[in-house]
């Protein structure tokens, strides 16, 4: 069940995430639920799956931002090194990152669930 502890657990800075959302606690969450299925994940591993780091490159930028919004601090660090290390266009195996972002979302998944 999505909870504000459950999200603090997860590693969320939920009074962060709350104060962009003026403090409206049943928007952040369903905003926060929304996440967990935005198309940037499969966009991005589509991308780097294909060697596009132009693509891949749009896909973590808007990651970045959607989780960044919510306070996603895990996902959100992830994210910031992924978006970083293609920005540099750096020709890196990115797959422990990807990994370890779509852990995270599928924790998310089981959180809102």
């Amino acid at each position: 069940m999505l909870t504000l502890e459950n999200l603090r657990s997860f590693g969320a800075d939920t009074a962060s995430g709350l104060e962009r959302c003026m403090g409206m606690e049943a928007l952040y969450l369903r905003l926060v639920n929304m996440a967990k299925d935005e198309k940037n994940f499969d966009l991005l591993s589509d991308a780097l799956n294909s060697g596009d780091l132009d693509a891949a490159f749009s896909a973590a930028h808007a990651l970045k931002g959607v989780l960044g919004n919510l306070s996603l601090t895990p996902m959100y660090d992830i994210a910031t090194e992924i978006t970083e290390l293609l920005r540099a266009k750096s020709q890196t195996d990115y797959s422990p990152y990807l990994e370890k972002l779509l852990e995270l979302r599928e924790r998310l998944r089981e959180i809102c669930a």
